[in-house]
């Protein structure tokens, strides 16, 4: 069974920086692409970012150019640059295996996720 495992989140102000770790393990996720939802307590998540087995990238409009995406394959490693970060980022983040061709979850199964909190 896969499994997801993110760190690296905290509280910071608005124009900081954070970096984001995802562990996955369970599953071979060599050719697949990775991905990272976010997720605001009463809404449902949303994606972020995803990142190809080739390691071509896309992002939400609301975070592109602030946010970088990369994934360091043989450690099966997820990792999420969030730069000038703003109030609006403030929210849970996940990360997943993602459907070839779409933005949704590969995995009904989530970890716990990192707290992002970005305030004044």
């Amino acid at each position: 069974q896969a499994q997801f495992a993110e760190s690296g989140g905290g509280l910071v102000r608005p124009g900081e920086s954070l970096r984001l770790s995802c562990r996955a393990s369970g599953s071979d996720f060599n050719e697949v692409s990775l991905g990272w939802y976010r997720q605001i307590p009463g809404r449902q998540r949303e994606y972020v970012a995803r990142v190809s087995n080739a390691g071509i990238t896309r992002y939400e409009d609301s975070v592109q150019g602030r946010f970088t995406a990369f994934r360091d394959k043989p450690r099966n490693m997820l990792y999420l640059q969030m730069d000038n970060l703003k109030p609006e980022d403030t929210a849970r983040y996940y990360c997943n295996q993602m459907i070839p061709g779409t933005f949704r979850p590969a995995f009904d199964s989530w970890g716990q996720g990192t707290q992002v909190i970005v305030s004044s």
